[in-house]
């Protein structure tokens, strides 16, 4: 078990662990933590009441946030001729076709998105157990796989997000800095949840948001309610 630093046990004697919180009480709280020597992530986890062993309720998407995430993400694109000449002006950080599938089937994963255009789906489909893993896979769903490239480049470098349930029903997301304002966290947290809430699966029954938190990269987590 690794060891708690001295900072995180600091900010988690002020968490009330029994207590689900107003939004933006949690935000205030997290804001009130000691800050690190670099801008923390803002984190948020919900745990879905949904049996993660049934493909049909599984989700998975993504979003852009109205205030962004604080970063530019790095984003690739397996795309050729005109598609992959579109994707490299859209700001593409690698482009490639079948090269570029060898390579990340090598073992190169240093980039936070993959997109790939239909056409290239047949050469791209065996990356599935080295993307797979790591959420990387381009996927219809989280709009990924478009031969809308220019767009879909261009919402994910500005910080469109994807997410996915896990083995143990709980979908994560990046949903900021802290050094974001409070309102602007409020938003995207607000706005992530809703997305989430209306995302339910058909065949999902009871409590679909059993519960939330909200984090730093440092930071214990606070719950809050819905």
């Amino acid at each position: 078990m690794s060891k708690r630093s001295k900072r995180y046990l600091e900010s988690k004697k002020k968490v009330d662990s029994d207590k689900k919180y107003g939004l933006k009480e949690a935000i205030d709280l997290l804001k009130s933590f000691k800050i690190a020597k670099f801008d923390e992530s803002v984190e948020v986890a919900m745990k879905l009441g949904i049996d993660p062993k049934q493909s049909d309720q599984l989700i998975r998407g993504s979003i852009s946030l109205p205030k962004g995430i604080g970063k530019s993400l790095k984003v690739i694109v397996f795309a050729s001729g005109e598609k992959a000449e579109i994707a490299r002006k859209a700001g593409a950080n690698e482009v490639g076709a079948e090269d570029l599938v060898k390579k990340v089937d090598g073992g190169w994963t240093d980039f936070d998105v993959a997109i790939a255009t239909s056409d290239m789906m047949k050469f791209v489909g065996r990356l599935g157990r080295v993307l797979g893993p790591q959420g990387k896979m381009p996927s219809p769903k989280s709009g990924t796989v478009t031969d809308d490239v220019e767009t879909a480049v261009k919402e994910f470098k500005a910080g469109k997000i994807e997410y996915r349930t896990d083995a143990g029903g709980n979908v994560h997301a990046l949903v900021g800095r802290v050094s974001f304002s409070n309102a602007d966290l409020e938003d995207n947290i607000d706005t992530f949840v809703k997305h989430i809430m209306n995302s339910r699966p058909a065949s999902a029954k009871g409590v679909f948001v059993e519960k939330a938190s909200v984090s730093s990269t440092m930071s214990p987590g606070i719950m809050f309610q819905i």
